[in-house]
C-alpha cells in the first residue's frame, strides 16, 4: 500500500501549483513563455548589470538546456546578448529592447510582488519566509536520507 499525502500536505501542493499557475497567467498576459518571463524576471532582480548564465539556472530552478534553448530565442529577438566573462563563463545582459520589456512585463510582477509584502505586517513576512526556507532545509534533508534503494523506480 502507497502512503497517502496527509490533508496538510495536499494543500500545501495545492497552494504552490496554483501560486505556479498564476505566474504562468501572468506570463501569458505578457505574451511570453514561463522560462523566458523566469530569465527577465531573474535579470531584473540582479544587482549587477546582468547574471551569470549558471545562476540563472540555478534561480531559477530550470534545466539548462530549458535556459540555453530560451536565452536563445531571447537573443534572437534583440532582447538580450551574452558577453564572455573569462574562459568559461557568460554573463547574460539585457539589450535596450530588453530593458523595455523587462520595465513591461517582469518589473510589473516584482512590483506586484513588492506592493503585497508592503502590505503585510513585517513580523507575517518574516514568519512566512522564514516556515518556506524551514521547510526547503527540512526537504532537501529528507531527500538526502533517501537511499539508493528508495529512490531508484522497481521493476516496471
Amino acid at each position: 500500500m502507497y502512503p497517502h499525502s496527509s490533508k496538510e500536505i495536499k494543500r500545501f501542493n495545492h497552494l504552490i501549483s496554483e501560486t505556479d499557475a498564476a505566474y504562468h497567467e501572468m506570463s501569458l498576459k505578457f505574451g511570453l513563455s514561463d522560462s523566458a518571463m523566469q530569465i527577465l524576471y531573474t535579470l531584473c532582480g540582479s544587482e549587477d548589470d546582468g547574471c551569470l548564465l549558471r545562476d540563472i539556472c540555478r534561480l531559477t530552478g530550470l534545466s539548462k538546456q530549458t535556459v540555453h534553448s530560451a536565452i536563445r530565442n531571447l537573443e534572437r529577438d534583440g532582447i538580450l546578448r551574452l558577453e564572455m566573462v573569462g574562459a568559461k563563463n557568460k554573463n547574460v545582459l539585457l539589450t535596450e529592447k530588453g530593458r523595455r520589456l523587462a520595465e513591461r512585463t517582469a518589473m510589473k510582477i516584482i512590483e506586484a510582488e513588492n506592493r503585497i509584502f508592503a502590505s503585510w505586517p513585517e513580523k507575517d513576512v518574516e514568519i512566512y519566509l522564514g516556515l518556506i526556507r524551514r521547510y526547503l532545509e527540512d526537504f532537501r534533508k529528507e531527500i538526502r536520507n533517501l537511499g539508493p534503494e528508495q529512490a531508484e523506480p522497481s521493476d516496471v
